[in-house]
């Protein structure tokens, strides 16, 4: 890829508005949970809150000082519980988070994407890898929380139902 980062950065920038455009859906659509033990839309919000403000910057920030840094566990670290939080507080909590995030990756160099760290589960890390992986982990969730929302509608398809064959949890399995 020519500029990572901005190849990067003009994927993460797209984000607040998309999360703020899905906090708009109604709250009960929002909160359902496609099958046991997936995340709901509204999961994936929180989720993408909690690794915006303590996850991508703090690991982009750790690499170019020379820091290691731990691993991150959802389900124990995370909040994706997010009963009873606003969608629209939650997406304006990222936008703000992004934003910082945002001007971080707007310093970078191509010189410091070869920077490393530790990574206490993976091991040696590049600055280069982080940033593949959080435009990928952030477009990941806006897929898993937009599949999340689908599955509301794709029972009540009729004859367009196997048109959603790929995405229909109640099909799967």
């Amino acid at each position: 890829m020519p500029d990572l980062v901005a190849s990067v950065s003009s994927v993460l920038a797209t984000s607040a508005a998309r999360w703020t455009a899905l906090a708009r859906i109604d709250p009960e659509i929002l909160a359902r949970r496609p099958s046991p033990g997936e995340w709901s839309a509204i999961q994936c919000l929180q989720h993408v809150v909690d690794t915006e403000l303590v996850v991508f910057r703090a690991r982009v920030l750790a690499i170019l000082e020379g820091r290691d840094f731990e691993g991150f566990d959802p389900e124990t670290q995370g909040h994706v519980d997010a009963v009873g939080r606003q969608p629209a507080g939650l997406a304006a909590e990222f936008e703000r988070a992004r934003a910082d995030s945002l001007a971080t990756l707007a310093g970078l160099t191509a010189a410091d994407l070869s920077r490393t760290a530790r990574h206490a589960d993976l091991g040696l890390v590049t600055l280069e890898q982080l940033l593949s992986e959080y435009a990928a982990h952030d477009t990941m969730h806006l897929v898993q929380a937009e599949r999340a929302l689908m599955q509301a509608f794709i029972p009540g398809s009729g004859p367009w139902r196997g048109s959603f064959s790929d995405h229909d949890v109640d099909a799967e399995g």
